[in-house]
């Protein structure tokens, strides 16, 4: 892959890139704002501020964007008119961790990863003794009649889940065990979705040992898994991986960062793969590989 760098760094993290009508959100955490790259005009402009620190972001059916704030400890729904509607903020009567990543399904349910990264999210987040909760886990959250979401442990033997992904068939979730410490595992696991929405027993699909593994993942349309991993430090560096859906590596491509942090497919035909980094990088890079569409229809 050839990489066309569209915004140099900013001096924070880049984040949670999502295609939604012709144009690219993207987060700029450390500076708490929403970016949009507008296809047609190239131009890049500051969508929304204030989003304490928000990291992934996803559409949901009716077109608004759901995002992870970290800083707010919450899960939260943009809306059109420039409010902010909580989706979520605590698990049996404690604050949430860190928010991090998210994704919808077909029942309008919304995942997402719940870790805890020191120095993420700003003063609170570089002390673990502020972690409310004791494990680092992925939720459901369920809509109500009442338009009140109900939350949902789905996994119990993750730390630091990080990216999360569905499969074509939306009954398999994949999901970036990313740890930190040596005693904390790095790798792509993939968990069955029951029909009650629980998950069952994961497998790991993909160990990247001592070096850093994904971050960020997207879809192709064949079903494969993009993937941004791997780190200055050691292993094959800075990368784009690509895993068939049993793990097996198809590709991997280098990027021109030290960390690469995220992933979407756009474009017209959603061939463009656009890519965030730890240094504030957004990159684009034309590719022979098309990705799933988003937002998915509610049934």
């Amino acid at each position: 892959m050839n990489f066309e760098l569209l915004q140099e760094p900013y001096g924070g993290v880049s984040e949670g890139p999502v295609w939604l009508e012709g144009a690219l959100y993207y987060t700029q955490i450390q500076a708490c704002r929403l970016m949009k790259l507008d296809a047609a005009s190239g131009n890049i402009t500051v969508h929304r501020d204030g989003t304490n620190y928000a990291n992934g972001l996803c559409p949901d059916a009716e077109g608004n964007l759901l995002a992870c704030e970290g800083g707010g400890r919450r899960v939260v729904r943009y809306e059109a008119d420039g409010s902010t509607t909580v989706l979520a903020d605590a698990f049996e009567g404690h604050a949430l961790n860190m928010p991090n990543d998210l994704v919808t399904d077909p029942g309008g349910r919304v995942w997402f990863t719940d870790p805890f990264y020191e120095g993420a999210a700003g003063p609170f987040s570089y002390d673990r003794a502020n972690m409310a909760l004791d494990h680092e886990s992925v939720y459901r959250l369920e809509p109500g009649a009442d338009g009140v979401w109900s939350i949902h442990r789905a996994t119990f033997d993750t730390t630091r889940p990080n990216g999360l992904l569905f499969s074509l068939d939306h009954r398999t979730l994949y999901v970036a065990q990313s740890g930190r410490r040596v005693d904390e595992f790095r790798q792509l696991r993939a968990y069955p979705v029951n029909d009650d929405g629980s998950l069952g027993e994961g497998a790991v699909l993909h160990d990247f040992g001592e070096h850093r593994g994904i971050d960020g993942m997207r879809l192709d349309t064949d079903g494969n898994i993009v993937a941004t991993a791997g780190w200055e430090l050691g292993g094959p560096g800075p990368s784009i991986y690509v895993f068939a859906p049993d793990g097996e590596i198809l590709e991997r491509h280098d990027v021109p960062c030290t960390r690469p942090t995220n992933c979407c497919f756009g474009g017209d035909d959603l061939t463009d793969l656009y890519v965030t980094s730890i240094e504030g990088h957004l990159f684009r890079a034309r590719t022979e590989r098309q990705g799933r569409r988003l937002p998915i229809a509610v049934l």
